[in-house]
């Protein structure tokens, strides 16, 4: 197939998981001209893969600013994507099993509270049963965002996708990158034996932006997380918030069709360059310990699914998220180790004022990728 020139694009989209997609969304309703080029197929790793936690409780400081922006969004999200995207703001619930762990929630909440936040709430036993009535008795307390909540992963891809074709988005499928030059003032990218100029590019890339920063010009570091999950059959209703334990590896929901999905961050294995996942059947044993401690009555389930996705991750597990250091023009999104899905409408809105308006007032000076590059010595 020839190459393609592409005169009319402003922005190549490296990545068509959700953060490529909430960024092409956002600039194609500012009016700029966009291609997603994706090696896989949409959502075909990390978006796919996730828990879709939607979730402000025990966020870095440094994404809080944005991270509670997001969860405004969240709320509006059907007004933004024409669909509620199975988003339930249920809550999401921190867990004290025992009474030394309660210093641990007290700590991160005068720790917020110094800095000014009031979203997270300290609930005793009692409140904490009244709102999971299933909860073993032996947990004592719980740190709790009300508001937060989860969200169906493949109806929000659905409706990220065709609200960003709605918009004028064309996407590529099928189209890893293999190669990027500089040719003037303008990008070349090259993608499945074609060519795709434009001013600015997006890199998006997930567990391999790392490669395509590099073929940029940008030298930061990137490792990988294969995060595990599980899901069981269905069940009458147990418990409607989100809910994890201090100290223990766990994230437990249910879903609108009664299925358990049991995550936490607990890591199997990936090759990266295969695109493949593999679970660790022993290490995700702990994830289904906890959710039995937690809910004993789970314990005789049947395991319908389990499976490991693969995300990028960066030393300080922050996501690096701005304008390229060295490289006019190219602008990141990626590194989100894991909890980048609650971020995705707040990210493409930051890219496109960078991109459109040259900068944004949303607070990302924590998330550049300078505090990742190494440092040259002075000459």
């Amino acid at each position: 197939m020839p190459d393609v020139s592409e005169a009319a694009i402003d922005t190549i989209v490296i990545g068509g998981g959700l953060h490529g997609l909430s960024a092409s969304l956002h600039l194609a309703r500012a009016g700029r001209r966009v291609v997603v080029l994706e090696r896989s197929w949409v959502g075909r790793h990390a978006s796919s893969s996730s828990a879709a936690g939607v979730r402000t409780l025990n966020r870095d400081l440094a994404e809080l600013p944005i991270s509670l922006e997001s969860q405004d969004m969240w709320h509006n999200i059907e007004a933004i994507v024409g669909s509620d995207c199975g988003f339930r703001a249920y809550g999401q619930v921190n867990v004290a099993e025992h009474p030394k762990h309660v210093a641990v929630l007290e700590k991160r909440l005068a720790l917020t509270r110094a800095a000014g936040y009031t979203h997270e709430e300290l609930i005793d036993r009692a409140e904490l049963t009244r709102l999971i009535p299933a909860i073993s008795s032996h947990c004592v307390a719980a740190l709790i965002v009300r508001t937060d909540g989860a969200a169906d992963p493949h109806l929000t891809l659905r409706a990220f996708r065709r609200s960003a074709e709605s918009a004028g988005v064309t996407i590529h499928e099928g189209y890893g990158v293999t190669a990027i030059e500089r040719v003037g003032s303008d990008w070349q990218v090259h993608a499945d034996g074609r060519s795709f100029v434009a001013p600015t590019v997006v890199n998006a890339a997930g567990a391999w932006a790392g490669d395509i920063a590099a073929m940029l010009g940008d030298d930061i570091p990137l490792g990988h997380k294969a995060s595990m999950m599980i899901v069981t059959e269905r069940i009458a209703p147990l418990l409607k918030p989100v809910v994890s334990v201090v100290g223990r590896p766990l994230s437990f929901k249910q879903s609108d069709q009664g299925t358990l999905v049991i995550g936490g961050g607990l890591q199997g294995s990936a090759d990266i360059q295969a695109q493949k996942s593999f679970v660790d059947f022993s290490e995700l044993a702990k994830g289904a310990r906890a959710a039995t401690d937690l809910f004993p009555s789970v314990g005789p389930l049947r395991i319908v699914r389990t499976w490991a996705g693969m995300e990028g991750k960066t030393d300080d597990h922050l996501p690096v998220v701005g304008p390229s250091p060295t490289a006019s023009g190219v602008y990141h999104a990626f590194g989100f180790s894991g909890h980048g899905f609650q971020l995705v409408p707040v990210v493409g809105a930051i890219l496109a004022d960078l991109i459109v308006h040259g900068g944004t007032n949303r607070c990302i000076e924590a998330l550049s990728a300078d505090r990742l590059m190494a440092r040259r010595p002075a000459a």
